[in-house]
């Protein structure tokens, strides 16, 4: 699939997967109402707009839903990918067949608004610790079938990427340890697989004890912003240390400045409202 607007780190094939997928739902057989209203062969022009402040994120994907259905419909963008609009915002202008136009319209503005969406969201909790050192990651929490779309959308808001799935990263968490019997046990049977190990705490002792086993990252789940200082003062830069839980745009300045290194929160992919976006035909 040949497109104009460039997908860093993001591959056409997962794009391709996720609007073939979405197309064969939506589609089904056939658009029956473009199909008997439109005459074949007609022509139309329409943009791409963002009808409320927010990340753009997703052109070319919206661009590759039109160009499945007539790869030969111009798609020109006025904005990239990662940038904060005002409205009211053309972020991109297409022209070509109307019934591909027409058919592919709201397959591409849901993807084009879920995106940018949670690249929205994810600058607000960025913008919100600036300053603290501490970074912005995303978690497994994703829309299935949309994950590489999404952590996508997160790093165009500012954030930084979790492990992509379980086959990328070790994190031992509390039913991998009720199995284990114990954190010790639990890391030193993780190390044969050669990644960096992290384990899941949620009290001071656990901390120590991961510390102990050599945990290169430790995961404090659901600790108030004291109790997240003394595990910082705890482990003293030994390891990596990501707070995670309950996070709320209200909370995570409070928790970046107590000094933890990551501040993980699975709402910007599981909450993320849309952006409201919308084509509007020209001519």
């Amino acid at each position: 699939m040949e497109l104009s607007v460039a997908i860093p780190e993001l591959s056409v094939e997962d794009v391709q997967r996720v609007v073939e997928s979405a197309l064969a739902e939506d589609v089904g057989s056939g658009d029956v109402t473009t199909e008997r209203v439109v005459h074949p062969g007609v022509t139309c022009e329409a943009a791409l707009l963002v009808k409320e402040p927010g990340v753009v994120c997703g052109l070319a994907v919206a661009e590759a839903v039109f160009r499945a259905l007539e790869p030969q419909v111009s798609f020109d963008s006025v904005a990239s990918d990662g940038d904060q609009v005002e409205v009211p915002a053309r972020i991109a202008f297409l022209g070509g067949s109307a019934t591909a136009i027409l058919t592919g319209e709201r397959t591409a503005l849901n993807l084009l608004g879920r995106l940018s969406g949670i690249a929205t969201l994810t600058r607000r909790f960025v913008d919100s610790i600036d300053g603290t050192g501490a970074a912005v990651l995303d978690t497994r929490k994703t829309t299935p079938g949309l994950r590489a779309l999404e952590k996508y959308a997160v790093r165009c808001g500012g954030g930084q990427n979790h492990r992509f799935g379980l086959y990328d990263g070790i994190l031992i968490k509390d039913n991998h340890l009720a199995v284990a019997g114990s954190i010790r046990a639990a890391v030193e049977r993780a190390r044969d697989a050669g990644l960096p190990v992290e384990v899941e705490a949620e009290t001071l002792d656990d901390v120590r004890q991961a510390l102990a086993a050599g945990a290169d990252s430790i995961l404090l789940d659901n600790m108030s912003p004291k109790r997240l200082a003394e595990a910082v003062a705890l482990v003293a830069g030994r390891a990596k240390l990501e707070a995670s839980g309950g996070v709320s745009l209200d909370t995570i300045r409070q928790i970046a400045e107590t000094g933890v290194d990551f501040v993980s929160i699975g709402a910007l992919t599981h909450s993320a409202r849309s952006l409201d976006v919308s084509l509007e035909v020209l001519s």
